[in-house]
């Protein structure tokens, strides 16, 4: 079934995306080599409401206006990349299915393995001319990934659960 874009469907998107781009470009924390913000959360919203597409579709338009709006280093698409394929993880496993730890957990750990420890080096190897094998590049992003994933699978159950989403759901179907 396809879903049908409306007036309604397009304002919810742009306030989700709005909310990603302010968690993201203003109150996250960001260095060359690594970035840590709670953009997660209107992903999930935006995941649990819109489904895979169109979460990767509404991260990638947030990472673009994001460095269009507060850009703080060059663009470089592939980051674009990861903000679609990581929208489409959290609307795969979150869309229509009920918010779990275990769910949770596996979109964290996913996510991070896919885009933090496989793209994200690959991207800052191209753009920074650094080796891949860089200690630069993987010292940060090990410690944040062994901080991250259990605070972001703790958050993004206990904010899911408490969403009352399934009476929004009603209105996007």
């Amino acid at each position: 079934m396809k879903r049908k874009v409306d007036a309604h469907m397009i304002a919810t998107m742009g306030l989700l995306i709005a909310l990603m781009v302010v968690l993201s470009q203003i109150l996250g924390f960001e260095t060359p080599y690594i970035k840590l913000t709670f953009s997660f959360i209107p992903q999930m919203l935006m995941a649990i409401l819109f489904g895979p597409f169109w979460t990767g579709v509404g991260a990638a338009l947030a990472d673009i206006i994001g460095m269009m709006i507060f850009p703080k280093s060059a663009y470089f698409f592939g980051f674009t990349i990861n903000a679609f394929l990581g929208g489409v993880i959290y609307g795969y496993f979150f869309y229509k299915k009920e918010i779990t730890l275990k769910r949770s957990l596996i979109v964290v750990i996913l996510s991070t393995l896919l885009i933090s420890f496989i793209l994200t080096p690959i991207w800052l190897s191209i753009m920074l001319d650094i080796p891949l094998t860089s200690w630069a590049i993987w010292s940060a992003r090990l410690i944040r990934g062994a901080i991250m994933v259990p605070i972001q699978s703790a958050l993004l159950c206990i904010v899911g659960r408490a969403l009352p989403y399934k009476h929004f759901r009603k209105y996007f179907v």
